[in-house]
């Protein structure tokens, strides 16, 4: 996209697949969401998808810390021309916060105050992996609720991302962070997004962000790494 030059967004959920195929699929699904009542996209008789109800469910838990998961892409990108892969991100912490509040629910910003105390105290590390296509069918690149079968293709660690203790939450960062866009597409042609979701994805994550941006009269800001706040601190 043309509104980023030095921006690479990586995309990433807690499950390892889109909890729909496609965009039709979506489109049905928030249909039915928009009416509080999503159950019916998953066990509609005439265009059932249990499974994908399935599969998301598997993967559906109370969240201890942003820092203590594993995310996925879902989609896939490119790795190279002519190569699709998909990546995913895993902590290297095996240390669980607890979860405050249950079996009732949690405060609101349970998952910031459990990254604040873990950041506080060490770093945090992710290795990224990454899973290439071998296999064009049961890896399809159109279908996003596919898992691809990790024992055709492993996910190979590439890299690591490095998280330094910090104090992150200041005001000023808060608000920083309210004036980022972010889109898959914001990326290198060599791994730019695949697939029809992602297609979507380029006009929707645009849009939303305009509107956004608008409401709440604030500039499009692309970052440079080089940003300083006023009491901000890390070490390492």
């Amino acid at each position: 996209m043309d509104d980023e030059k030095f921006t690479q967004d990586l995309f990433a959920t807690s499950a390892p697949t889109f909890v729909t195929p496609n965009t039709r699929a979506n489109a049905q699904l928030q249909h039915w969401s928009y009416q509080n009542a999503p159950i019916f996209y998953f066990f509609n008789l005439r265009e059932s998808h249990v499974l994908d109800s399935i599969m998301n469910s598997l993967w559906t838990k109370t969240q201890t810390s942003p820092l203590e998961s594993q995310y996925f892409s879902t989609v896939p990108y490119l790795l190279g021309e002519g190569q699709a892969m998909k990546y995913s991100f895993h902590s290297r912490l095996r240390t669980r916060t607890p979860v405050p509040g249950l079996p009732g629910r949690p405060p609101d910003n349970y998952l910031r105050e459990a990254m604040r105390s873990t950041l506080a105290r060490q770093d945090v590390e992710f290795d990224i992996c990454v899973q290439v296509q071998t296999d064009p069918f049961l890896m399809p690149i159109e279908d996003a609720s596919v898992r691809w079968p990790e024992r055709l293709s492993p996910r190979v660690p590439v890299a690591v991302v490095r998280i330094p203790r910090q104090t992150f939450d200041s005001e000023e960062q808060i608000a920083f962070a309210r004036v980022l866009s972010y889109n898959p597409w914001h990326c290198v042609a060599e791994h730019r997004p695949l697939g029809n979701l992602s297609r979507a994805r380029k006009r929707l994550y645009w849009e939303m962000s305009q509107l956004r941006q608008r409401m709440n009269n604030v500039a499009h800001y692309e970052p440079t790494g080089d940003e300083v706040f006023p009491g901000w601190s890390r070490s390492g």
